[in-house]
């Protein structure tokens, strides 16, 4: 499965209930269980309500030991979603994600991933606050 695939269905299907089509080659589903059951996710079960991107991360983050700021950091949204945050897989993300840029610049290459991710969750069912998305 892809990282971004991953990503998504953390976040847009904890349960593993559905597949979504975040990219041609990526598919969530399998992702494993989720660390916790947000009711605030109505469309985690396939029904036709966005899920709330903002509020499953942000009840995942209130019960994560670590302080991590997944409004703004690429590192610890994967960090939050027990995804390895390295180099390696933010390069590996940011090829899935067409990234044209310099991958040594790892700031830039940070920042544009974060964005991309919001992005794909909101085209993927996912209600992003629009401060997330750009």
């Amino acid at each position: 499965m892809s990282l971004l695939g991953s990503i998504v269905g953390k976040i847009l299907h904890p349960f593993g209930g559905g597949t979504a089509e975040a990219a041609p080659s990526a598919t969530a589903g399998s992702g494993g269980p989720a660390t916790s059951s947000t009711p605030s996710a109505p469309g985690s079960s396939g029904g036709s309500e966005p899920v709330d991107v903002a509020a499953v991360l942000t009840g995942l983050a209130e019960k994560n030991p670590q302080t991590l700021d997944w409004r703004h950091s690429i590192v610890d949204l994967m960090k939050l979603l027990g995804l390895d945050s390295g180099l390696a897989s933010r390069k590996q993300l940011a090829d899935e994600l067409h990234y044209t840029g310099d991958k040594d610049d790892s700031a830039s290459m940070n920042i544009w991933l974060h964005k991309q991710v919001m992005q794909k969750l909101a085209e993927n069912g996912g209600k992003v606050p629009d401060d997330l998305k750009h």
